[in-house]
């Protein structure tokens, strides 16, 4: 089941697979999308799409598209390269300027990208003790799928964590952001 949530300039295309139950009203996944699209410097108006699995999926997406095997929480797959958004702490500095998404024809919103998370593996994570930024969080299901969805946002605005400085800047931001919902 898709369904498109409209919050201000964004629309919000949350796919929900068969057999899913999110402990998060849709609604409430999309404020935080939104909340870390905006802070990740996402044009506006634009789409982005929010698909809710399981780890089989999650296991074959990961598999198929980084090469590794198992499933996995989230997965982002951005639509525009990291030198649309603006740079922040970490990020490479050698973007130059800024290009922006080509014009599309009015009433035509552009697409950032797609985040996948894995409802099952979220619960099991914030359940088990093996949630939250540091993966030792023990916490609702919900205040880990909203982190995930803010986190996967936050990819397909450029952010990454494979350098450390860049990994403590998202950090700190996905906590001011899951502060302000």
């Amino acid at each position: 089941m898709t369904r498109a949530l409209y919050l201000g300039p964004w629309r919000i295309d949350v796919t929900l697979r068969d057999g899913i139950v999110s402990p998060v009203p849709a609604a409430s996944l999309g404020r935080a999308m939104v909340l870390a699209a905006e802070a990740g410097g996402a044009p506006a108006p634009a789409s982005i799409g929010l698909i809710l699995s399981d780890d089989a999926e999650l296991a074959v997406l990961n598999t198929a598209h980084l090469g590794k095997s198992g499933s996995t929480d989230v997965l982002s797959f951005p639509l525009m390269p990291p030198s649309f958004f603006p740079t922040h702490p970490g990020s490479p500095d050698d973007a130059g300027d800024t290009p922006r998404p080509f014009p599309l024809p009015p009433g035509r919103r552009p697409h950032v990208g797609d985040v996948v998370i894995s409802v099952e593996r979220a619960i099991e994570q914030a359940e088990s003790g093996r949630g939250g930024q540091t993966g030792k969080d023990r916490w609702s299901p919900a205040e880990e799928l909203l982190l995930l969805a803010t986190h996967g946002t936050l990819h397909l605005c450029g952010w990454d964590h494979a350098d450390a400085a860049e990994e403590a800047a998202m950090r700190a931001l996905e906590r001011r952001l899951l502060a302000r919902r």
